[in-house]
């Protein structure tokens, strides 16, 4: 571990060194265009060349289906995403892979409780409603059935133990109220964390097996109202089931740090498991109707009121029992093709520096929100950009469309690519940009490894708010504030995490809206975005607009507008942080606040910064600044011994030795 991540820390500050002396050395050789990158830059988001149907357009042509990875409903979009970049002149191809998914064959879920509240056997349909007023109707038996993503097949039954978000913390209160979790039959509701994690969690607390269901209080509303749910309002249907995957591991699950190319090695289903990454107990996702009907036939300790749901709907029990769960599943596992896109447009200048924008195409259903409202917005830059060089420009770097594919089951696509190209993006990659959703609702949110947080800034304050003209969107994403808020990428939630985890590219992700309520079921299609997500589509031609400028300023400026001053400053806050966890004087933290002065001394030097991030072990959306510090500070609280406190103090002196090295490459001296 410490090797990755002295080697991502440095590798991201060579590369920009390596920019800033190679646009130096070539300043002279700058070919003569008819005007200044800065006024393309202004053109580009102009009125002039942006068209909100044309995002609407190609959101309708890419939703017509659902289209799961590896599917050929998939590959239609594949083409139709090469189609259209051809037709914007950008060189590009199909780049596939030979991946692992898994697929549901059958699945079946039955709740019984003794007489005489429930004297029979209640089996759940789990199924989605459909709805004819939505125009998917017609196509809505193409869906695949409700399932998880590598699910592990087989039959569970036990009694009903409710374990509100599965976090650590849900099960570790189960055990101080006495709850027996050992093969029980976990029902928990999606949110909080990871689904996988749950799963993971309820395998490690002794469950049988797990249910998740979408709780009307935060996916349906709690008026009780079918006025307020899908299609009449946003809000998830009594029958809607978010689906998704378990697998907590990046790329293809055969071949973990190599591309899945034709005859490579691969690890059998065996060794998969062993790896950890794969849930070990069946799972399934239920509707919130399905929830609730097994929510009343709880008994034992009443909830936590924090761990309740709609005052109207039942009251949670924590059980185990008196209900019985009975689950079964089969799922298919199959090496199947997927297909990323890849266009190109070459820089007149330097060529062999890449500025790189992701998203991924694959959805569990019809996608508009998750992910194609994302690749809407990419086509949408891809147009303006040929509107761009008929007028005469071209870029300084190179420009590179990504269209992934089966990010959905564990950002496969993105990390085989990654995986395949490792060298040649580690010393040429100048960043990468990633949408996974560009518009849900209203509201701008952002997030960057650090050296790219001026930029943000920067482009937000150019783009028109598309829900106020009268401001910019840097006026709303402020606010009342004095500072906008920037997360960062730690986590591996969506195709930015091999990039930044594994070769250490300067990174980006953003969306407008955030959280919403049909997020992975069938509801997510076209009608939804068209009534509740985006009607005017003005929100798509936003971020087309503020992704393609960033886009245009890490591509034409002669000096990467990158800036690391502010690094250190994050470094010692979360270090500080930290130390608040540790009781006592158990671990010495001195040593890491030095470095992190000598870095932000080298930083001010060079105005040059790096961010360290990674998943946390218990939460893989979570983003941990020292993801070793954290978690072992977690462990050693748990076990509270005197070896897991020596554990902690030799992660800060860990990363205290990365700090150094990145503060040498930074000051440009030997020791």
């Amino acid at each position: 571990m410490v090797r990755l991540v002295v080697s991502v820390f440095l590798s991201i500050l060579a590369a920009a060194a390596v920019s800033t002396t190679t646009a130096t050395r070539r300043r002279t050789s700058y070919p003569s265009f008819p005007e200044r990158p800065s006024h393309y830059h202004s053109l580009f988001i102009s009125a002039a060349l942006s068209d909100n149907s044309t995002a609407a357009r190609h959101l309708h042509a890419l939703t017509r289906v659902p289209h799961v990875a590896g599917t050929p409903a998939n590959a239609e979009t594949a083409a139709y995403v090469l189609s259209a970049l051809a037709s914007y002149s950008v060189q590009s191809r199909l780049t596939t892979y030979e991946v692992l998914l898994t697929y549901p064959i059958s699945r079946s879920l039955s709740l019984t409780r003794p007489p005489p509240e429930y004297p029979h056997e209640i089996a759940f349909s789990l199924r989605q409603e459909i709805y004819e007023v939505d125009r998917s109707s017609d196509v809505a038996d193409q869906v695949l059935p409700t399932f998880h993503g590598y699910a592990k097949s087989g039959v569970a039954a036990g009694p009903a133990v409710y374990a509100n978000y599965g976090r650590v913390e849900d099960f570790e209160a189960l055990k101080a109220m006495g709850v027996t979790v050992n093969g029980s039959m976990v029902v928990a509701k999606y949110g909080r964390i990871f689904r996988g994690d749950i799963v993971r969690n309820a395998y490690e607390a002794g469950a049988a097996g797990a249910v998740i269901f979408t709780d009307r209080k935060d996916y349906g509303g709690c008026a009780g109202n079918e006025s307020q749910w899908f299609p009449r309002d946003k809000w998830m249907p009594p029958s809607g089931v978010q689906v998704g995957s378990l697998y907590n591991g990046k790329g293809d699950p055969t071949t973990p740090g190599w591309p899945s190319t034709g005859g490579c090695e691969r690890l059998s289903e065996a060794e998969i498991e062993e790896g950890g990454n794969v849930p070990l107990i069946p799972s399934l996702p239920i509707s919130w109707a399905d929830g609730e009907t097994i929510m009343r036939t709880l008994g034992g300790d009443v909830a936590a009121s924090d761990w309740q749901g709609c005052q109207d709907g039942p009251r949670y029990r924590v059980g185990p029992g008196p209900g019985v769960l009975n689950l079964s599943y089969l799922g298919e596992q199959k090496i199947v093709a997927i297909e990323n896109v890849i266009g190109v447009i070459e820089g007149a200048v330097e060529p062999d520096r890449y500025v790189l924008l992701g998203n991924h195409r694959d959805a569990w259903t019809f996608g508009a929100v998750d992910p194609n409202s994302g690749t809407a917005a990419l086509l949408e830059i891809a147009e303006r950009l040929e509107k761009l060089r008929k007028r005469g420009w071209k870029p300084r770097r190179t420009i590179i469309f990504c269209s992934w594919d089966a990010e959905e089951y564990g950002l496969i696509g993105s990390t085989e690519w990654v995986e395949d190209n490792r060298e040649m993006l580690a010393s040429r990659a100048v960043a990468y940009l990633n949408v996974d959703v560009a518009v849900s609702g209203a509201g701008f949110h952002a997030a960057s490894t650090p050296q790219l947080d001026r930029l943000w800034i920067e482009a937000a304050q150019q783009v028109v708010d598309p829900d106020n003209s009268s401001q910019s969107i840097y006026d709303s994403w402020v606010g009342a504030g004095s500072y906008p808020s920037i997360d960062r990428l730690g986590g591996g939630g969506s195709d930015f995490a091999a990039f930044v985890q594994h070769v250490g590219i300067p990174s980006t992700n953003f969306y407008f809206g955030g959280a919403y309520p049909v997020y992975h079921t069938m509801y997510d299609d076209y009608f939804w975005m068209e009534k509740f997500g985006d009607p005017m589509f003005q929100r798509h031609v936003a971020a087309a607009s503020i992704w393609g400028l960033m886009a245009l300023r890490l591509a034409d400026e002669e000096f990467l507008p990158f800036d690391y001053l502010d690094y250190a400053s994050e470094l010692e806050k979360t270090a500080q942080e930290l130390q608040e966890k540790v009781p006592g004087k158990k671990v010495d933290f001195d040593p890491l606040f030095k470095s992190i002065e000598e870095l932000r001394k080298a930083a001010e030097k060079v105005n040059m910064e790096k961010k360290i991030y990674a998943p946390s072990k218990h939460d893989n959306y979570g983003s941990k600044s020292f993801p070793g510090v954290s978690d072992a500070i977690e462990d050693a609280k748990t076990s509270n011994k005197t070896e897991s406190w020596k554990t902690v103090q030799h992660e800060v002196w860990r990363v205290t030795r990365v700090i150094r090295q990145a503060s040498l490459v930074l000051d440009g001296q030997l020791t």
